[in-house]
């Protein structure tokens, strides 16, 4: 009569794990997307409206932002046309170069034959002519944050059929600035001071002072004026910059006056920064210049493993993620077959089905039991 109680109370304990196992959860993927449908119709920053039947083939970018996001995306094939400071990007001197004195060559442009032109905030002045040459233009208004550049971003993968590497890039972009934010969260904010030339800086207002304030800086210049304004020595000498930003294109004006007299020009302190990555509102110069920034004002506080790399980055489309959060069944159904599955080398399992753990769990216990019973037999 014991034995029995020993094995039923080993049945029961066997059944209670039987319904307590379950699959490891799935990674959940850092964002979704919705995937691409065409036609698509987008208004764009001037108000026209933009229908695309089928994915542009050919793509002509007017200014290196779209370029740079079109490389990030996945879609640098369907790029026909670019201009001559996107040159940098991989592939990109196998390219059209549309540019002319100032802006673009529309007849360049137009000689690329695109299905669509990408144009950035810098191109406004040339749109109507692009529409002019029988072009279809999207018009892009000027990107000063994130989240701007995020939409920007979106948008262009809509437009392109490349919502999953548009998805996939924000996802990166927004995990860097988290990780570059949290190394700086309690760390000083120096005052940064970024020279333009004659005596223009990078103010308020801008995407260069989202990256300035993301890196744990603050824009002296953004206390005096929005946008690019021209300040005097005086003024530069009242900001008192700790550190002055260097573009890789300029020599460096710390040891020119006003500069020289200032903190920065007292202690050398330059922030040396890829003019490329600096001035292109786009996802990898959010992340390459907050990275390098940080690492040369904060270097105390980071390392390189603050960086995330994209292939650490996963994306799912709505409709796949909405499958993958359907409610479980409250039954746990038992395989009929108690073959092992295939493992993956380092002992575990490469199956995730649930029931498999379960029945070894119910042997084994039922065996301790039984084996239990025998010896006080």
């Amino acid at each position: 009569m014991r034995d029995r109680l020993v094995l039923v109370t080993a049945l029961l304990v066997a059944t209670a794990a039987l319904g307590g196992f379950a699959a490891p959860a799935a990674a959940q993927p850092d964002a979704t997307y919705e995937t691409c449908e065409f036609p698509v119709t987008m208004t764009d920053a001037t108000g026209e409206e933009i229908t695309l039947e089928e994915p542009p083939e050919r793509v002509t970018t007017t200014n290196p932002s779209a370029a740079q996001t079109m490389w990030e995306i996945g879609g640098e094939s369907q790029v026909v046309g670019v201009t001559q400071y996107a040159m940098y990007l991989d592939g990109a001197d196998e390219k059209t170069d549309v540019s002319a004195e100032r802006g673009v060559d529309v007849e360049k442009v137009a000689g690329t034959e695109p299905d669509l032109v990408l144009a950035p905030n810098a191109s406004a002045g040339q749109v109507q002519a692009l529409r002019d040459a029988g072009l279809t233009v999207y018009h892009f208004p000027e990107a000063k944050t994130t989240d701007d550049i995020a939409q920007k971003t979106t948008t262009i993968g809509k437009l392109t059929g490349n919502c999953e590497g548009a998805a996939e890039t924000n996802a990166w972009m927004n995990a860097n600035v988290d990780a570059v934010s949290n190394v700086t969260a309690d760390a000083d904010r120096p005052r940064v001071l970024y020279p333009l030339g004659s005596g223009f800086v990078a103010g308020g207002d801008t995407f260069i002072n989202a990256t300035f304030t993301l890196a744990g800086t603050n824009n002296t210049a953004a206390t005096v004026a929005d946008g690019y304004p021209q300040i005097s020595d005086e003024v530069v000498l009242e900001l008192d910059p700790e550190w002055i930003v260097v573009n890789s294109r300029g020599d460096s004006a710390l040891d020119e006056e006003p500069y020289a007299s200032t903190t920065a020009g007292e202690e050398g302190n330059a922030v040396y920064l890829e003019v490329h990555w600096l001035n292109q509102p786009a996802p990898a110069s959010v992340v390459n210049t907050i990275h390098d920034m940080t690492r040369q004002v904060h270097g105390d506080v980071y390392d390189n493993s603050t960086y995330v790399e994209r292939s650490e980055i996963s994306v799912e489309a709505e409709d796949e993620a909405d499958s993958d959060t359907e409610e479980p069944t409250e039954t746990t159904e038992v395989p009929a077959t108690t073959e092992a599955p295939e493992t993956t080398g380092d002992g575990t399992s490469g199956d995730s089905a649930p029931g498999f753990g379960a029945v070894v769990t119910l042997v084994a216990v039922l065996g301790s039991a039984l084996a239990a019973a025998r010896v006080r037999q």
